[in-house]
């Protein structure tokens, strides 16, 4: 049977979020969920997987509270559950940036639809800036897309800072897996100065799944936080694996080097 996946996630004021949680935990673990959901005061943030009615039965509790009634998600399907067990947790922010007056829930720049991203791509006056990590950037990206070379969303605001300039960068477009990242990035960006700031909507998955690949921009694989560990054009599982020493996604090439043994290294953390 196919598992059903859901990624999904809100800015929206939730000042009771810790009162939500268990809640929440509880009827996740009646309908035999698995996956990891975020609460905090600023929003919801998680991956689920189950069958297509527990999916669904999760969505449609999450969207009974009016604040949450919009929620959007994206859909996939794996051949088997993605995730060992199910965690409901309580954080500070919904994705780490540290800056606290960043707040998508203000405001955040333009979005765009995935119909519209190539155009936005083509647009020689428009910077293209990748948000995510190095290690998800190395599999997929988009042409010309700016690499921040960072470990973790928290240095983002010193990248921006040492790369971006509010005077000479009119336009910046940003882009991540599911869009929260670089939903949060534009508020940073604005809350800066910066006056034009865009973002893929949906993120990379949303525009996998909905740009056919004879249009599509896309270079690579898109690396996601589950044990699919990648997906390519219309979401379908990638090539990778993940490395069970440092979590490092693994290609085949990786697989036949001397530097990797199963489970003790691969060739980005051989010693």
């Amino acid at each position: 049977m196919a598992i059903a996946v859901a990624t999904f996630y809100k800015f929206v004021r939730l000042d009771d979020f810790a009162e939500k949680q268990p809640i929440l935990l509880s009827y996740c673990q009646q309908q035999g969920i698995k996956g990891t959901i975020l609460l905090a005061a600023e929003g919801i943030n998680g991956t689920i997987a189950g069958s297509r009615e527990s999916v669904d039965a999760v969505l449609a509790f999450l969207r009974s509270d009016a604040r949450l009634a919009d929620l959007e998600h994206k859909a996939s399907i794996a051949k088997a559950l993605p995730f060992a067990r199910l965690k409901v947790r309580l954080k500070r922010e919904i994705v780490t940036l540290g800056v606290m007056e960043a707040d998508p829930s203000d405001r955040v720049g333009t979005y765009v639809t995935p119909q519209e991203w190539n155009a936005l791509l083509a647009d020689p006056d428009v910077v293209v800036v990748d948000t995510r990590n190095e290690y998800e950037v190395a599999i997929g990206t988009f042409e010309n897309a700016q690499n921040p070379h960072i470990d973790s969303f928290r240095q983002f605001p010193d990248y921006a800072q040492q790369h971006l300039d509010r005077d000479r960068h009119k336009k910046v477009a940003m882009f991540c897996t599911g869009g929260i990242r670089c939903e949060k990035a534009t508020a940073y960006l604005l809350h800066q100065g910066f006056e034009e700031v865009y973002h893929l909507k949906g993120g990379i998955l949303k525009y996998l799944e909905e740009i056919p690949e004879s249009e599509s921009l896309w270079q690579g694989e898109c690396f996601v936080f589950d044990d699919r560990v990648a997906v390519k054009q219309g979401l379908a599982p990638g090539s990778y694996d993940s490395c069970r020493a440092c979590g490092h996604p693994i290609s085949a090439e990786d697989k036949a080097s001397p530097q990797y043994r199963e489970r003790v290294s691969c060739p980005h953390c051989y010693l």
